[in-house]
């Protein structure tokens, strides 16, 4: 009887040690894999009027869940890409001073057409088409 009760109560104790351990490490693996988002099914977004952009001048503007850069590069010729630099997904800008788009991370540049001038940027940015509709920049997805 006393074997029966020993054995009992090393389940018990088993059992509760094993449902700590899983209730503290299940907590941590989920936060070290989150669930995939996925991106939202953006083809065409506005980005803004016209009058808000100087000549040789760039933003970055929301492109559904990632940034684009809108380049004015004169009074009348737009540029837009993707904002992510192709080496290490950094966030891209434009510098006036250079005419040039620049990575901060690990000193990437592209020219104007999006392609890599200098530094590790494998790939050339990804194009997005610029149209104006009355004082209304939109930039769209390539077809």
């Amino acid at each position: 009887m006393a074997e029966e009760r020993r054995t009992l109560v090393r389940w018990l104790l088993g059992g509760g040690f094993s449902a700590s351990v899983v209730s503290f490490l299940y907590p941590a693996i989920r936060f070290m894999s989150p669930p995939a988002v996925p991106d939202a099914a953006v083809n065409e977004v506005s980005a803004g009027r016209v009058q808000d952009f100087k000549p040789n001048s760039g933003k970055i503007v929301k492109f559904g869940s990632r940034p684009a850069l809108l380049i004015r590069a004169g009074d009348s010729e737009w540029r837009a890409y993707s904002a992510i630099c192709t080496h290490l997904n950094c966030t891209v800008q434009f510098q006036e001073s250079s005419h040039q788009i620049w990575c901060a991370c690990h000193n990437g540049f592209y020219d104007l057409n999006g392609k890599v001038v200098s530094g590790p940027p494998p790939n050339p940015l990804e194009e997005y088409a610029v149209r104006v509709r009355g004082d209304e920049v939109v930039i769209s997805r390539r077809a």
